[in-house]
């Protein structure tokens, strides 16, 4: 056997080491058996856990001091076998191509079932063209860029994870603390930080990432980095599609509809709208999707010669050449339209194929990237002769908002009352927080036209019940009637204790998920702190302190040591330190949160304002991940 096993390089020797130490964390020189799951992971070599059960019988069975506890050279001579016998071929890839859709096939790691994606390789075209403009002048991806559309590059992009950080940047700006991304001497380890670092801050932004983990993206899964790149772009483009980022909207309201409604529209539903109002102007026919009705490029040619008319802040006017609609060739005179789109500099995301295909997502981000460079519209002001006051998304909304579609419910969560109004989004995330629905009894859609309403109070009115006799709530004057209506205060209640109970299910070990109260958390906060002789203990989450991030600092340095860089922290007590050096912090602290694999959705301003409820769950998150190892500990001595 010794002739098979496989050599390990220096760099794999160093990539191993730095794991082991990471589960060794009272640096014993040792790991116990039941830690090699934990091991295995952090090498980024995945078994099942059937395997790992038979890896820790076999080792202990030839154990000669029975300790069973694992030396990094018992590790390293673990790891040797394994790659020796090849485990990893049950994740073989065989790659065929028909007609531009690539699909690859294996067993996942999760599953003993094959299973098979497959992708269009139009959609990796038009990323890699946007990534290579959007970060052509960033200096940090010079390594990779520019991407070849042409072959394999943007799933090995991924792997360092620099890219996906940035593009999250790209799309909402600010989301990530850059000092925080690991671009310097890049080991399996760092790059495995910036990925767990780019998922945590997707999810952050409302991407769904629940069936994605770093070894995935690590691995270039193209249908995952796709899927991943295609969601971090639409936050993006769709961002400010929105009435409460663009009062300017506000003219695409129909004719004895009420605000509400067209603030309950999804951005693809008024970029739909946008276009039709142009092509009304037009004296033309509308359309009714980004697919069969624009295959003729016909609605985009008026479009376009709409948008040239009333463009704004051009130096020069740019005249659309109508003639390509008389072109029979349908790819030609697509051509022909993307010609006149490049004028306005908004030739982006289609090919002729892409137009005359139909391509619907593609056909979306090239309207959507339409919309953000020349809208078109002008500023109202007013609706029927009432002023409009600034309708604007508040912090705390929007929070609830992108954590609610991150757990991927169906239909997407765009405007948070109007759109949680049938109970059927709130219903999913009792799910997500482990509390049964009974779906027998739940309506769906469609419902009749008689009594519509009354079906969706009918799931409201479970939803409040569930939340009262199982999840143990306090619902004190909140009935179905109000989610129903779309009360502000009665959803967000509910809301939140939902938000609340899906971050303490990381601290189940303690005792039931809901049952773990802000006192346990606060006791844990101070006691952590106080044993590693730190000086930053709170109050309570309300404590001023907090807006300095220096408690934060202090647990994440206590919970991952070395990952703070103190001499980015602005030091000072909490009187005399500036709104910016507190501000500066704030950005780091969430960041360096996330990078160490809390999922959080807590915002710097919360951290500077000291806003309480959002303080806890980043507390909390610190919690469930600083005491995952100790509890994992516990659970295997009981047994």
């Amino acid at each position: 056997m010794a002739n098979h096993i496989t050599q390990i390089s220096r760099e794999d020797l160093e990539d191993l080491r730095e794991a082991f130490n990471k589960i060794d964390i009272d640096n014993s020189g040792y790991v116990s058996d039941f830690e090699l799951h934990e091991l295995f992971r952090e090498a980024s070599f995945h078994l099942p856990g059937y395997q790992v059960r038979d890896i820790i019988d076999t080792f202990i069975a030839g154990d000669t001091n029975k300790d069973e506890k694992i030396s990094f050279e018992e590790f390293v001579a673990i790891y040797q076998e394994l790659k020796s016998k090849k485990y990893s071929e049950t994740f073989r890839k065989s790659i065929t191509r028909r007609d531009g859709i690539r699909s690859f096939g294996g067993l996942s790691r999760i599953s003993s079932e094959g299973t098979q994606h497959s992708y269009a390789d139009e959609e990796k075209v038009a990323f890699v063209k946007w990534i290579n403009k959007a970060l052509a002048k960033d200096a940090d991806c010079q390594h990779l860029l520019p991407m070849n559309p042409d072959d394999d590059s943007l799933f090995t992009s991924v792997r360092d994870g620099i890219l996906l950080c940035k593009m999250i940047n790209i799309s909402q700006s600010d989301t990530i603390d850059e000092r925080v991304i690991n671009t310097k001497k890049l080991t399996t380890f760092t790059m495995r930080d910036n990925l767990v670092l780019a998922l945590n801050s997707a999810s952050s932004i409302g991407c769904t990432v629940v069936n994605i983990d770093a070894p995935d993206l690590m691995a270039g899964k193209p249908h995952l980095v796709l899927g991943m790149f295609w969601q971090i772009i639409k936050v993006g483009l769709l961002a400010d599609i929105k009435i409460s980022k663009n009062e300017d909207l506000i003219g695409l309201q129909l004719h004895g509809e009420d605000l509400d409604h067209l603030m309950s529209l999804s951005p693809e539903e008024l970029l739909l709208r946008w276009v039709n109002f142009h092509l009304r102007n037009a004296g033309t026919e509308t359309i009714d999707n980004f697919s069969d009705d624009i295959k003729d490029s016909r609605a985009y040619f008026h479009l376009l010669n709409q948008l040239a008319i009333h463009q704004k802040h051009s130096f020069r006017r740019v005249q659309i050449d109508m003639s390509g609609l008389s072109e029979r060739n349908l790819e030609r005179r697509a051509e022909l339209m993307l010609q006149q789109a490049a004028k306005l500099e908004c030739r982006q995301f289609v090919s002729p194929q892409d137009v005359t295909s139909g391509n619907s997502k593609l056909n979306l981000a090239f309207v959507a990237n339409m919309f953000n460079m020349h809208p078109g519209l002008q500023h109202t002001g007013h609706i029927n002769g009432i002023d409009v006051i600034h309708i604007e998304e508040s912090k705390e909304e929007k929070t609830f908002r992108n954590w609610i579609n991150s757990l991927g419910v169906s239909p997407h969560v765009n405007f948070l009352y109007r759109d949680l109004c049938d109970g059927l989004v709130i219903l999913q995330l009792y799910e997500r927080v482990n509390v049964a629905v009974n779906w027998k009894i739940v309506n769906h859609p469609p419902y009749p036209i008689l009594g519509k309403n009354m079906k969706k109070l009918e799931n409201c009115n479970y939803a409040v019940r569930l939340g009262r006799e199982v999840a143990h709530f306090s619902l004190v004057g909140i009935g179905g009637e109000n989610i129903n209506e779309g009360s502000q205060l009665h959803t967000l209640a509910l809301v939140w204790q939902l938000m609340r109970r899906y971050t303490v299910m990381v601290l189940s070990d303690l005792g039931d998920g809901e049952r773990v109260g802000d006192q346990i958390i606060l006791n844990w906060v101070n006691t952590t702190l106080s044993e590693k002789r730190k000086d930053t203990q709170i109050s309570s989450f309300k404590d001023q302190l907090i807006s300095t991030s220096l408690p934060v600092f202090d647990l994440i340095d206590i919970i991952a040591p070395g990952s703070v860089r103190w001499e980015l922290v602005r030091k000072g007590d909490k009187k005399r330190m500036s709104d910016e050096d507190k501000e500066n912090n704030a950005k780091y602290a969430i960041s360096l949160t996330r990078k160490i694999g809390a999922r959080v959705y807590t915002l710097p301003d919360d951290l500077v304002e000291v806003n309480p409820k959002m303080v806890m769950t980043l507390f909390a998150c610190l919690m469930g991940h600083g005491m995952k190892k100790v509890h994992h500990r516990n659970r295997h001595e009981q047994t």
